[in-house]
């Protein structure tokens, strides 16, 4: 069998119970990645799914070569997408969420980073000029999570969850540094990140989800509040 090539860039989404949308969307992700000249791999980071999403997963790694499964075995979204950049073997990491796959977003953080303008792109859904098209609820809870980080950790951006993207050399020590995992992992990334003096930019992004939550809102909220002061010790205490 033939090697792949080296992907010049790895795209990293984290999956949970997604049997639903994954084939399709993986399918469709692919299909819609061929306009671009780049080698990709696409690591699908598995965390603790009780459905089929596993079976899928594999289905699609023997159908496209460039999908590669993580399965972490535990519900653990953090620890998930934090894997999965540590193993990422592209020079750009895009990190991106299943029910988003955001083409868009990649085809403008990767010509930021390739112009050298920013280390780290990060798609806001509540800067000027976004686009959130989620319930109201949802909507309020990334603001409210912003602000929150602003207090506890001196956040200076708008938004730190969902789509990323950056150069994996001088980010993936960042990654390493990371003592909190879960909903807050992706926060305590872009605030290490902000800290170092990584050269981050902002864009923003429009969102429009394929499905509700994997995890209900409401369910989510104790296990954040828990690691929102994680986070204030990790960033305050140990620095």
């Amino acid at each position: 069998m033939a090697s792949r090539p080296q992907p010049r860039v790895s795209i990293i989404i984290p999956v949970y119970n997604e049997e639903a949308i994954l084939q399709s969307a993986v399918v469709d992700l692919i299909d819609r990645l061929q306009e671009f000249d780049w080698p990709y791999e696409l690591i699908l980071a598995e965390n603790g799914s009780s459905d089929r999403t596993v079976e899928i997963a594999e289905q699609l790694s023997e159908r496209f070569g460039q999908v590669v499964v993580r399965s972490l075995g535990e519900p653990n979204y953090g620890k998930a997408l934090k894997e999965g950049i540590l193993a990422a073997n592209g020079e750009f990491v895009l990190c991106d969420e299943i029910d988003l796959c955001d083409t868009d977003f990649y085809r403008r953080a990767l010509a930021l980073l390739e112009a050298n303008e920013a280390e780290l792109v990060v798609g806001s859904k509540v800067m000027a000029g976004a686009s959130d098209e989620r319930p109201i609820l949802r909507h309020t809870a990334t603001i409210i999570l912003n602000g929150m980080l602003r207090v506890a950790v001196g956040f200076k951006g708008t938004d730190t969850h969902g789509l990323k993207a950056f150069r994996r050399a001088p980010l993936v020590d960042i990654a390493r540094q990371c003592l909190v995992d879960k909903d807050l992992f992706a926060s305590e990334f872009v605030i290490r990140a902000e800290r170092a003096g990584i050269r981050i930019k902002e864009i923003p992004i429009r969102v429009l989800e394929k499905r509700p939550p994997s995890v209900h809102l409401f369910r989510r909220v104790p296990n954040v509040l828990k690691n929102m002061a994680k986070l204030f010790v990790a960033i305050r205490v140990k620095g």
